[in-house]
């Protein structure tokens, strides 16, 4: 069996307040005045783990902060095989709370520059959006997607409980998509197909972040499988989020199993303590795939990312270097 920290990687759905270092962690809060716990909480359900992120999003409160956690990013991703990223950052809520509305998302931009440079990577950044939050605020997210496009701003998207409807924030999606930017929203995670449809219809979502309930509704799975939308799916963060009773009763081979495009993330990552080489040695264990498989994963995040197509067409040539 092949090292799949060699495994050459796209990495499509992770948050960047949920990569923080531990070490980084406790600095940020001794130095913001935040108390962090020494052990993370256990979550018993979606909204105790949208609790603990706002502890960790609290830790963030000056523009070196915000670069610093970037920079490392970049480092963390290199070390773990990455070679391309799309990190989501929810800019406009940072603005808000710090009454700074461009700070955060123009030091996280900072950082990732340095860092890409630094190590060798590209990345991109996806503004997401509460559900449950405000049109207001989502009209934001949208005016500072447009002002960075041209520093690595390529998308918007919804995230948080599915219980809260896309509708109200349809305007803002064909607003989105007039303006040339990618929209890729979490849905079929902790709500059924419904979210899934509301997503692609009213949301023009190129991409389903999770998507794991689509198997529930035949006629979706076929739609989604004839135009070819890929599934970012995220194994370990459903498991620890009390979404899926463990990995390996994870729906991800019935996904592939279906005909479905499946990529491989890991979301949350500080939260989940895994990598995203992790995810793809549970993923071999729990369900017996053997290398060629997991390179398989690895090719469908590359195919599905925005990557540039010289980017995509390097990565796919050192994935059959690794399988050689």
């Amino acid at each position: 069996m092949r090292d799949l920290s060699l495994l050459p990687k796209a990495h499509l759905h992770v948050h960047l307040e949920s990569t923080i270092r531990p070490d980084t962690l406790r600095d940020l809060g001794d130095a913001n005045g935040v108390a962090v716990p020494a052990e993370q909480p256990v979550f018993d359900g979606f909204r105790a783990f949208g609790d603990y992120n706002g502890l960790l999003r609290s830790c963030l409160q000056r523009s070196e902060d915000f670069e610093r956690v970037a920079r490392e990013f970049c480092a963390d991703q290199v070390a773990d095989g990455v070679r391309y990223a799309e990190v989501t950052f929810t800019a406009a809520s940072h603005g808000e709370r710090l009454d700074e509305p461009d700070m955060p998302l123009a030091s996280v931009l900072k950082g990732l520059s340095i860092g890409a440079a630094e190590h060798g990577l590209t990345t991109r950044v996806i503004l997401d959006h509460s559900r449950r939050r405000s049109v207001e605020r989502a009209r934001r997210t949208l005016d500072l997607a447009r002002r960075y496009a041209q520093d690595g701003v390529i998308a918007i998207g919804l995230a948080g409980e599915e219980k809260y409807p896309l509708a109200p924030f349809a305007g803002i999606c064909d607003e989105a998509e007039e303006a040339g930017l990618h929209l890729i929203h979490h849905a079929g995670e902790d709500a059924g197909p419904d979210s899934i449809r509301e997503a692609l219809d009213l949301g023009h979502s190129e991409r389903i972040g999770h998507g794991i309930r689509i198997l529930e509704d035949v006629a979706l799975v076929a739609e989604v499988r004839e135009r070819g939308i890929a599934l970012e799916v995220c194994p370990s963060s459903n498991v620890t989020l009390g979404l899926v009773p463990s990995f390996e009763e994870h729906p991800l081979p019935r996904l592939v199993d279906a005909g479905l495009v499946v990529t491989l993330s890991t979301d949350v990552p500080s939260i989940t303590g895994t990598t995203l080489t992790d995810e793809f040695l549970r993923t071999r264990e729990a369900f017996d795939y053997d290398d060629l498989a997991l390179a398989r994963l690895a090719r469908a995040s590359v195919d599905a990312s925005f990557a540039p197509a010289e980017l995509k067409r390097s990565i796919h040539q050192d994935i059959d270097a690794w399988l050689a």
